[in-house]
């Protein structure tokens, strides 16, 4: 069995938190939330943890010093999702397995969700593996797009949706095991041809299927996981979660 590793996006800035720390540490019931999803990590298996950091990043670095298998990496410039797997290419030049990539602002994500991923990819290896699960109400959320096989065929972002994909229930909550020599010339693909210029993992998927590599979205992620963390209101609903008192 290959290394099990892990890349933790965890380089953003807590602005719309109202807060100067960078966005993982914002504190979620009184810890910073990046703890939540290391803790789930290596709780679900991980045998190496990569966290990219960038804005402030001495402070995640402080944070998370106690943590025997955490690496950084510095993404000096903050130009979305996918630059930040791509900062991480030469830690892992020598890595011919599975790379989980999940952000640090999900303090939901679940222990047996990081094994799963893990184990779906094991039991049939992929150049993609993405978790996926089903929102009754799934406004905001990339839709999971499939062919008339039931087949993975594209990630839709609700703005971009038509009336009938936003009809759509499963959705993509941006956890991805990636088969690390299939992504990495994907990397190279990822166009910033977006309104915020920014390169986005979210892409990477169509891409891999567009060089003809398998690509599997599969549901076993648990709706409380879409509870990400971007304003005070979201981070209120997390804190509710977490006590118990909702899904």
């Amino acid at each position: 069995m290959s290394q099990r590793t892990v890349i933790v996006l965890a380089a953003g800035k807590g602005t719309r938190m109202k807060s100067d720390l960078p966005k993982v540490l914002v504190e979620v019931c009184g810890r910073p939330m990046i703890h939540y999803v290391i803790d789930a990590v290596e709780q679900g298996g991980a045998d190496r943890t990569i966290v990219v950091i960038g804005y402030r990043g001495e402070l995640v670095r402080s944070a998370l010093a106690g943590r025997e298998h955490v690496e950084f990496v510095v993404q000096a410039e903050q130009l979305g999702t996918g630059h930040a797997v791509m900062a991480c290419r030469d830690l892992l030049d020598d890595h011919t397995g599975a790379v989980l990539v999940l952000a640090g602002d999900q303090p939901m994500t679940q222990a047996a969700s990081v094994a799963g991923l893990f184990e779906q990819f094991e039991r049939e290896p992929a150049a993609c593996v993405i978790g996926t699960t089903y929102k009754q109400n799934p406004a905001g959320l990339g839709r999971i797009v499939r062919d008339t096989d039931d087949n993975f065929a594209a990630i839709v972002e609700h703005k971009d949706a038509t009336p009938r994909q936003r009809r759509i229930k499963e959705v993509n909550l941006s956890y991805y095991v990636f088969h690390w020599p299939d992504l990495l010339p994907v990397l190279e693909q990822i166009r910033a041809d977006n309104a915020q210029r920014e390169y986005y993992i979210t892409d990477a998927p169509e891409l891999l299927l567009g060089r003809g590599k398998s690509v599997r979205a599969i549901d076993l992620l648990k709706p409380c996981e879409s509870l990400s963390i971007n304003t005070v209101e979201e981070l209120a609903a997390v804190e509710e979660a977490i006590r118990g008192n909702a899904d």
